[in-house]
């Protein structure tokens, strides 16, 4: 019989003492979700797994979105679930009258916004997804265990290389999570898993609880590395670098930090974890007991063996790498970081290598479009703050720099100063290019830089290599690495990659020498 605190939503006070959450006992796919009033609000891929997820459980849901792709708008109306499209600056009367006891937020939804602000005065509790799905995971037998990753930059690349991993070791795995898959979709697959990769940006960690029935206990965990992004939406950095930090909380096996990046390990030393969790350095250099790193070009393992302090193991080396398109610095520090990940549930060194020799990197992701001439012309639109612009910047000698969008609150000089001396030349997109331009003059008054002032989105990237062409000179990279978001003038970073490629293409007019798709190595 179901707990009558779970679905009745009531409870009987302790004499003198607090009385029960009835959203504590909500700590299974088998608890008894019906009729609890949820409001989840907006509708992008993790709204509407939140919305999709609750109406199977049998919960009372209203779906509250700024705006709605019609995809959805068409599917909630199958489902039966309410949409109230509106402007979100106060809580529209419909969800006043929903009497919420709980609400659903996409990650979206900066902390200050209205909607939350009005939850807070009324003393709703706010979830996020992955709280909800961590709740759920056990919808399909026994639940998988969770390997989280997080960091500013290289989230993606490295949940797929553990992925490929733990599936060439024989693993039934799903990446999921800011990838593009939601978890609660994954966690509903009737097949069922045996281990999930969650990549987690750092909206996403705000919102989970460090304790209660909703704390996350991964398997293992990473933060791959951390650096000013997102201030607009987090408010400060050091709210920023806390939200990250929750990555590691309550990890079981192992807390893989960037011995790079000492922030990560002061994370980890911070952390409240499981007894017998180990910390696991990674990085390019020689790696000590309990560290992944590089040995003469051979990449060690001497964290996952018993004779760790007096020998290593090889998972590959840099010119297998190289020839798999995987050698750029940072995409080598992913790669050790995967394979930490991977070897915390026993995946087999053959293994790791196995899935390097057939691992590609994704589009837009440093992927030379086109060679002509002697120059190479390099996608990484994915760059997408200056954190990742740097990595990508350290990985050529001499390049014209195609950057500049929206820069999402973060200073923009220290880069500039620093890769000055490797640029050719620079062409400033983007709505926010006063910045860029100033740090331009200060730092490298001589260099030739453009400026594209152009409100036509598509006569940016035209214009942008037809200006980077002018400059380059045989040996040069030209490189689309932005440092900035997309959303001024495209609708993604997909988008202004596509866009940056065709343009190179269209410019080249089939001049092109070799179509490469990844990196070219060293």
């Amino acid at each position: 019989m179901a707990d009558p605190l779970v679905g009745a939503h009531s409870y009987d006070e302790p004499a003198g003492g607090t009385p029960p959450n009835p959203l504590d006992r909500l700590t299974s796919w088998h608890s008894d979700w019906s009729g609890l009033r949820v409001a989840v609000l907006g509708l992008g891929m993790t709204g509407f797994a939140a919305a999709d997820t609750l109406a199977e459980l049998g919960a009372d849901v209203l779906v509250v979105a700024g705006r709605a792709p019609d995809d959805r708008d068409r599917l909630l109306d199958v489902l039966g679930i309410p949409l109230v499209t509106a402007d979100l600056d106060a809580a529209p009367a419909e969800l006043v009258a929903h009497r919420a006891e709980l609400i659903i937020v996409s990650p979206g939804f900066h902390p200050d916004h209205a909607l939350l602000e009005w939850a807070a005065a009324e003393g709703i509790p706010v979830w996020g997804d992955i709280e909800l799905a961590w709740r759920l995971r056990d919808k399909v037998g026994a639940p998988a265990p969770w390997i989280l990753v997080t960091g500013t930059n290289g989230k993606t690349t490295t949940v797929q290389l553990a992925a490929t991993m733990l599936a060439a070791a024989g693993h039934r795995v799903a990446p999921c999570g800011n990838i593009g898959v939601p978890v609660l979709d994954a966690i509903r697959d009737p097949q069922g898993w045996d281990v999930l990769v969650v990549e987690l940006s750092s909206y996403q960690l705000h919102h989970l609880p460090e304790g209660g029935p909703g704390a996350l206990a991964p398997w293992s965990s990473v933060c791959l590395n951390i650096a000013d992004d997102h201030l607009d939406w987090h408010g400060s950095a050091e709210a920023y670098r806390a939200a990250k930090a929750k990555v590691y909380n309550n990890t079981a096996v192992a807390c893989v930090y960037n011995k790079a990046d000492l922030a990560t390990m002061r994370m980890v030393e911070d952390a409240e974890v499981q007894e017998g969790a180990r910390a696991i350095g990674f990085g390019l250099g020689v790696p000590g007991p309990s560290d992944l790193g590089i040995v003469d070009g051979i990449l060690c393992d001497r964290a996952f063996l018993e004779d760790r302090f007096d020998s290593a193991i090889e998972l590959s080396t840099v010119p297998d790498l190289a020839a798999a398109g995987l050698a750029a610095p940072h995409i080598v520090a992913n790669v050790l970081a995967a394979a930490a990940l991977a070897r915390s549930f026993d995946v087999a060194p053959a293994d790791i290598r196995s899935a390097l020799k057939t691992f590609h990197l994704d589009a837009h992701r440093i992927e030379v479009v086109a060679t002509s001439g002697g120059v190479s012309w390099v996608d990484d639109s994915k760059a997408t703050n200056p954190h990742a612009a740097d990595a990508s910047l350290a990985a050529f000698d001499s390049v014209v720099w195609l950057v500049g969008g929206l820069l999402k609150g973060v200073d923009i000089d220290a880069l500039v100063a620093k890769h000055v001396g490797r640029l050719r030349g620079a062409v400033v997109i983007g709505v926010d290019r006063n910045e860029l331009l100033a740090s331009f003059k200060r730092h490298a008054p001589a260099l030739r830089v453009f400026e594209i002032d152009s409100d036509d989105t598509g006569e940016v990237m035209p214009t942008a290599v037809s200006l980077a062409a002018a400059l380059a000179e045989a040996g040069d990279v030209v490189l689309l690495a932005p440092a900035a978001a997309s959303m001024d003038q495209f609708a993604s970073y997909a988008e202004r990659g596509a866009k940056f490629a065709q343009a190179v293409h269209d410019y080249l007019g089939g001049g092109s020498d070799d179509d490469s798709s990844s990196y070219p190595g060293a």
